[in-house]
């Protein structure tokens, strides 16, 4: 990671992202924000390194749920199946409804902010080229 983007990190670097590497091309770094099962809101800080992606995937809930992006640093891009990429960048928000696939990549740090919703959780799907 540059200096200025180290600089620009509010919540720091968590650890490597191992528990989910198998679904990112490069490296991912996941630092929680608040302590998992505490909260009806899961919120995360992810930081890509540069080039890193995640593979397409979607965010199931039988009722309620979804995913709100909140670029904090750096720069990236957010694409949903079927639509352009979009640059996203410090203050960038994407709210990201249940059941829609989608991807992230570049370099930045941004907050993760996960609805808990009943029947909730991951898919991962193909690698992104």
């Amino acid at each position: 990671m540059n200096t200025e983007f180290e600089k620009q990190n509010i919540f720091g670097l968590g650890p490597e992202n191992t528990a989910f590497a198998q679904y990112f091309i490069g490296k991912s770094y996941l630092k929680p924000l608040v302590e998992p099962g505490k909260s009806p809101v899961f919120l995360a800080n992810v930081t890509f390194e540069p080039g890193c992606r995640n593979n397409w995937h979607i965010h199931r809930a039988s009722s309620g749920g979804g995913q709100i992006l909140i670029c904090a640093a750096g720069s990236g891009w957010y694409q949903e199946e079927g639509q352009p990429a979009q640059s996203l960048g410090p203050g960038d928000v994407v709210v990201i409804p249940p059941q829609r696939e989608a991807l992230a990549r570049g370099q930045s740090e941004h907050m993760v902010q996960s609805y808990r919703a009943g029947g909730s959780g991951n898919r991962y799907l193909q690698r992104m080229v």
